[in-house]
């Protein structure tokens, strides 16, 4: 006996929970900045993210400690580029927006 096929569009829908997002952001996040605060003594806050996905795409808002001395527009890229890349690759879902909020710069260790 052979198995019904059912056509892909029929098979249901996959919803990915908004915290689940979050999480893969601050991940990669953290792994983004493991390099530059492993180089210093001191080290900032775990960075915390907001998800918002409309219309299929994610819009992300990353809340983040940075160390200072450092060159910030880089550092942020950096922070962009590897939340964008890893979302978008892990959960299939377009990143439209990845917003930067610096909470604190974190002085000290080393230079």
């Amino acid at each position: 006996m052979a198995a019904a096929v059912t056509v892909p569009a029929r098979r249901g829908r996959l919803r990915i929970a908004d915290r689940v997002y979050a999480g893969l952001a601050q991940q990669a996040v953290r792994e983004a900045l493991a390099e530059v605060w492993a180089e210093r003594g001191l080290r900032g806050a775990a960075p915390k993210a907001r998800v918002l996905v409309v219309g299929g795409k994610a819009r992300i808002t990353l809340h983040l400690e940075f160390p200072y001395p450092a060159d910030l527009a880089a550092l942020s890229h950096t922070c962009r580029d590897a939340v964008a890349v890893q979302v978008a690759r892990l959960t299939g879902t377009p990143v439209s927006e990845v917003a930067l909020q610096v909470e604190k710069l974190v002085t000290g260790g080393a230079q």
